[in-house]
């Protein structure tokens, strides 16, 4: 391949840190996150109403990044925009419709997914590991460490 249509070697290692600060706002979330029971409004939930699908754009676009593949980076954004923006209005229907009397205020104070810092937001839930087990981030932390090391032996063998 063409060495115009790689990236640069500390691409790799940017990317794998980019990747890592993604998984550390899904893990955030799910240790906050009580599915199908309360609407959650802690933790990363008073910054956007999606952290998990914002955590895990980071770990896509770090991967791509670290791929060294610019066209990558390209195809991460286009597939979350037409992926993830559907799913997102889909479960904010049925979000509305579980918790009627929370989640239009929930929704009016915390923005869909660009996070911003909480506007009156109380952040009234705790984050808790087995939430985090619960909502099996461990695998998705698993799969990164492993997409990571095989992104390490790549850059060391070839």
């Amino acid at each position: 391949m063409a060495r115009s249509d790689r990236l640069g070697g500390g691409a790799c290692g940017a990317g794998v840190v980019i990747s890592l600060l993604g998984e550390s706002i899904r893990v955030w979330a799910a240790g906050h996150l009580v599915k199908d029971q309360v609407l959650t409004r802690s933790g990363p939930y008073c910054w956007t109403r999606n952290p998990l699908y914002l955590g895990s754009l980071f770990v896509g676009l770090g991967f791509a990044l670290a791929a060294g593949r610019p066209v990558l980076i390209v195809a991460v954004g286009v597939l979350f925009v037409l992926v993830y923006v559907p799913v997102m209005k889909r479960e904010g229907r049925r979000l509305g419709e579980r918790h009627v009397e929370d989640y239009a205020d929930f929704a009016a104070r915390v923005p869909l997914f660009w996070p911003r810092p909480p506007g009156g937001e109380k952040d009234a839930g705790g984050f808790l590991w087995s939430r985090v087990l619960r909502n099996r981030e461990h695998w998705t932390f698993t799969g990164l460490i492993l997409v990571a090391l095989a992104l390490g032996a790549k850059l060391f063998f070839l």
